[in-house]
């Protein structure tokens, strides 16, 4: 016990004649547990102050001039030809909004970065396009067409799920800053896979045709909802064209109603009996939220060669979505939406005149 307390560092005990190895320590413990707070053993150790001036560093001079990291030639000027959307597959540039959620001056590129003018919608080219130009140019980045054994084996390589160049198209469909993820993904690979989910696999035809028409690519594989966009034989990466990108999403315009109150060529008991027996019906097919709904189009036609209203159950899909979808079906079977409730889609196969003039009433899905 002595040859400890010999050895701690902040005390030395002297045994004197008169002194005992309890007196000892009693004396220790008195002296280490005192309230003293400067007592040696538990002494406040002063932490070094940081003073708040910084010292003042002298600037070095350089005769280089500062460069800013995103110092651009704005506005930014594109040769693209055609009008830039948010949206190119799920858009309708046949119909005209009855009303905007911000101003016209909003662009989503930025104030002052295009030097296109934003509607609201879009930005129109300012300058008239040489479409024979565009066509000539678009020929010779695809050069010759290829072989069905180099057509197989870029199928092979990029067709895969596990391939790292995918670009997954959501119910936003072909937007416009997809074009410059197509774009960087060419850099690098001579094709791109595109996975499609949701909305815009209604009606796969017209994204094929946005994606060939904006890229400047060909599809050179197609199964379901599986894409394969090829660069072309004489694509170089330095001479890509400029793609401003839109920072951030622009709100929806306010289109027409899309389910009127009595629908065309009915009354409004008939309307009324039409949505009740549709509600009772049994849905003719489940839609899953981002799903695939490639044949919901064949399916629907065939259902209206024996009845009268169909019923679609699109229980976690979502009211924005079930309205596309309703939009859709309307221009491509054709039929006439008559009830949008608790995510079921009620839909008329219409009268006979509706049936030979699809396209009498066109509308954009991006209503909702």
């Amino acid at each position: 016990m002595l040859a400890k307390l010999r050895s701690w560092p902040h005390k030395t005990l002297i045994k004197t004649p008169n002194s005992s190895p309890f007196s000892c320590f009693s004396r220790f413990l008195s002296h280490s547990f005192s309230n003293d707070p400067y007592d040696p053993p538990f002494a406040v150790t002063s932490k070094p102050t940081k003073s708040k001036h910084k010292p003042k560093r002298t600037p070095t001079k350089s005769t280089e001039p500062i460069v800013e990291p995103n110092d651009l030639k704005l506005p930014l000027k594109s040769d693209l030809p055609f009008e830039f959307r948010y949206s190119y597959s799920e858009s309708n540039q046949a119909v005209e909004p009855i009303g905007y959620r911000e101003p016209k001056r909003f662009s989503p590129f930025g104030p002052g970065r295009l030097d296109r003018k934003w509607t609201g919608t879009a930005a129109p080219v300012q300058s008239e396009v040489d479409m024979e130009k565009v066509i000539e140019e678009r020929n010779r980045v695809l050069g010759e067409p290829l072989t069905e054994e180099e057509v197989d084996e870029l199928v092979e390589r990029y067709r895969h799920s596990d391939c790292s160049r995918q670009i997954n198209i959501g119910k936003g469909g072909v937007t416009h800053n997809m074009l410059d993820d197509i774009h960087n993904h060419w850099r690098r690979a001579e094709a791109v896979r595109i996975k499609c989910l949701g909305v815009p696999t209604l009606d796969m035809d017209n994204v094929c045709f946005h994606l060939e028409d904006k890229s400047g690519g060909k599809i050179i594989y197609r199964h379901i909802n599986i894409l394969l966009l090829y660069r072309g034989r004489n694509y170089n990466p330095e001479n890509r064209v400029v793609i401003p990108l839109m920072l951030w999403k622009p709100y929806a315009p306010i289109y027409p109603k899309l389910v009127k109150n009595v629908a065309d060529g009915l009354t409004f008991e008939e309307t009324k009996e039409m949505r009740n027996r549709g509600l009772n019906s049994p849905a003719l097919m489940k839609l899953t939220r981002n799903g695939v709904y490639v044949n919901v189009v064949e399916r629907v036609r065939e259902a209206f060669k024996t009845e009268e209203v169909v019923r679609l159950d699109c229980t976690h899909v979502g009211t924005s979505d079930c309205k596309k979808i309703g939009v859709k079906l309307r221009d491509l079977v054709p039929c006439v939406p008559i009830l949008f409730k608790d995510e079921q889609i009620i839909l008329w196969r219409g009268t006979r005149d509706q049936q030979q003039d699809p396209s009498a009433s066109l509308m954009s899905p991006l209503h909702a």
